[in-house]
């Protein structure tokens, strides 16, 4: 027998040092999502856990247990050493598959036998994602958004991170998605978040906050591929709304340190996408530019005809106007303005 434990009973008493997550799934299921800051250590690798599959579809459910028998006590030593090096450093491990099943109840039972505090998590992954689902809405509900807007390249994101350093509540949708929510948004990222994976991260970040006045970056609903929830979307659009504004080469600054680190070969793949916006000419100038590493001209350029032009089609009022020229002292001049409100 072994010991389960439902996620909410794990949220509901989390302390830093007490509970860690570990996804026995396979490395692709793992990469795809999982519960924000778990481990992976899985049971069957991709082309183990397809093999079994295939069996257990199209021969029989024993067959396919003798197979996960064999690929699994071959891994078994690999995963009992990276078990014990996490059971001492944390009081108890939270184990989950795909749905709590064989493979999750399967490692529970076998390390609660041999004294390791081991729990399976109900209905795995699949039952986290229903509370992810049920439970989100209703953090947004009471959540006041102080939501910075203004052009490309202001320092928005950087603005965000001050005041998060200096004890504010901030929700970074641009790093829940991996994403900057526009063509070149995933320049130097790599892989883009998934929409679980978004929302997972969305969940952890609101769960988290100390009050209620959460500052966020004003974004489409679209970042990416993913998409923000529609009732967070309402929230931020019924928030107070400030607007960053800077000079043009701090904006430059911003955008080369952001943008342009070994990334040419991404910037002009991305580049591709604007013919049609910009026209062949100044695509294959900015092209030619890049691999020239003359990237300055190409900032601006991209600003001024691109992402400026699409920013002053928002006809929307701000309760206040701040010109970040030093981000320790704009993020001070927030913090005390939302304070005297």
């Amino acid at each position: 027998m072994f010991k389960s434990i439902k996620y909410e009973e794990i949220e509901k008493n989390w302390v830093d040092t007490s509970y860690v997550f570990i996804d026995v799934r396979s490395p692709s299921e793992y990469e795809a999502e999982t519960i924000p800051g778990a481990i992976n250590i899985p049971i069957f690798n991709d082309e183990e856990r397809c093999t079994i599959g295939t069996v257990y579809n199209q021969e029989s459910v024993e067959k396919a247990k003798r197979i996960g028998i064999e690929f699994a006590s071959k891994k078994l030593p690999k995963i009992y050493e990276e078990v014990y090096k996490l059971n001492h450093k944390y009081d108890k491990l939270a184990f989950f598959c795909a749905r709590g099943g064989m493979r999750s109840s399967s490692l529970v039972s076998l390390f609660d036998s041999i004294g390791i505090n081991a729990f399976k998590i109900e209905g795995g992954y699949k039952y986290y994602r229903k509370h992810i689902y049920n439970h989100l809405p209703d953090l947004i509900k009471n959540i006041q958004f102080v939501v910075l807007y203004g052009n490309t390249g202001t320092g928005k994101t950087r603005i965000l991170e001050k005041l998060k350093t200096k004890g504010m509540d901030v929700l970074d949708l641009e790093g829940c998605a991996n994403h900057r929510g526009s063509i070149l948004g995933n320049v130097g990222l790599g892989k883009q978040n998934t929409q679980k994976m978004f929302e997972s991260l969305l969940y952890q970040s609101l769960i988290n906050r100390k009050t209620n006045l959460v500052f966020v970056e004003g974004e489409s609903r679209r970042i990416g591929k993913d998409i923000i929830p529609e009732y967070l979307f309402e929230a931020m659009n019924n928030g107070i709304n400030i607007k960053i504004e800077t000079d043009m080469e701090t904006r430059i600054n911003n955008i080369l340190d952001s943008y342009v680190h070994n990334t040419d070969k991404e910037l002009i793949e991305s580049l591709e996408h604007l013919r049609k916006h910009l026209g062949d000419n100044n695509i294959d100038r900015y092209i030619k530019l890049i691999e020239e590493h003359q990237y300055r001209p190409v900032a601006e350029e991209l600003m001024v005809k691109y992402y400026d032009p699409m920013y002053e089609y928002n006809n929307r009022k701000y309760s206040k106007v701040f010109y970040n020229d030093d981000i320790e002292v704009v993020a001070n001049r927030i913090i005390q303005w939302v304070d005297d409100l």
